[in-house]
């Protein structure tokens, strides 16, 4: 079964979903329809017992450079019923396993909605970056409370306040990711491991992710929540004026004053 949107495609066989984004020409930058379109592939997967995986994939040489910044501009501060966060909060509580494969950058939500997925591959091109602070703003997806327990505080911090790109070869050592290898092979290989899950008993799968995840889910739910109040204040601050306004016009921002 195949369903399209224009720049989402949302393919299903064998008890997995695959969800690709492909917005190439503008490097998978995230719109609002494009969140929306993700927020009802998860919902439909969670709610079809046919579905037994969801994949996540790009291209070979991008998986998202995060938001769309214009389309981002025209959007109100993100809410709890936004596309946006319909997304997060559907991939945070998705209940069957979720793998990925990142091939090329990586950029925002492309590395931080990889902390909800249960195996992550990654082309020896992709490059992982989270610059919110460059922009202004705070993290979101619960990273700011995911990436210090995956990493610990001091690499958790150089990848949060620094914002500057760390490669495949990193997040393979810092357990950001299960595997490495050539971008051709990498939707392959997450393909091959989620047909490997389709074909384990989807019960003993559901169970042993709960099981996993059930001692900090609320936790995650109200980090994310805290972190979209945040990030909506401070898109009204002066800091992230300053920034979309300088990447709008191609300069660097000023911060010196703020």
């Amino acid at each position: 079964m195949t369903e399209a949107n224009q720049d989402i495609l949302v393919h299903t066989a064998a008890g997995v979903s695959s969800i690709t984004f492909q917005r190439v020409a503008k490097k998978n930058a995230l719109t609002s329809a494009m969140y929306a379109a993700l927020a009802d592939a998860l919902a439909a997967a969670q709610a079809d017992a046919g579905v037994r995986v969801v994949v996540f994939q790009g291209d070979a040489g991008i998986f998202s450079a995060g938001n769309d910044i214009a389309d981002f501009l025209q959007q109100p501060p993100p809410t709890q019923d936004s596309p946006v966060l319909r997304f997060l909060h559907g991939i945070a509580t998705f209940a069957k396993p979720v793998v990925a494969s990142v091939c090329g950058p990586a950029v925002g939500i492309g590395t931080t909605m990889l902390l909800h997925c249960d195996l992550v591959y990654a082309g020896d091109n992709a490059l992982f970056s989270m610059p919110f602070v460059n922009l202004g703003l705070c993290p979101e997806a619960a990273s700011s409370l995911l990436l210090p327990q995956l990493l610990g505080h001091q690499r958790a911090a150089e990848a949060l306040l620094l914002g500057e790109p760390f490669t495949a070869d990193t997040a393979l050592a810092l357990g950001l990711v299960n595997r490495v290898v050539p971008p051709a092979e990498c939707n392959g290989l997450a393909q091959a491991q989620a047909g490997k899950l389709a074909r384990k008993p989807l019960s003993a799968l559901i169970e042993t992710k709960r099981l996993m995840k059930c001692g900090q889910s609320a936790q995650v739910l109200a980090t994310m929540a805290q972190e979209a109040a945040s990030f909506g204040r401070m898109l009204r601050e002066p800091a992230a004026r300053e920034a979309f306004a300088a990447f709008m016009q191609k300069r660097q921002p000023d911060f010196s004053a703020l």
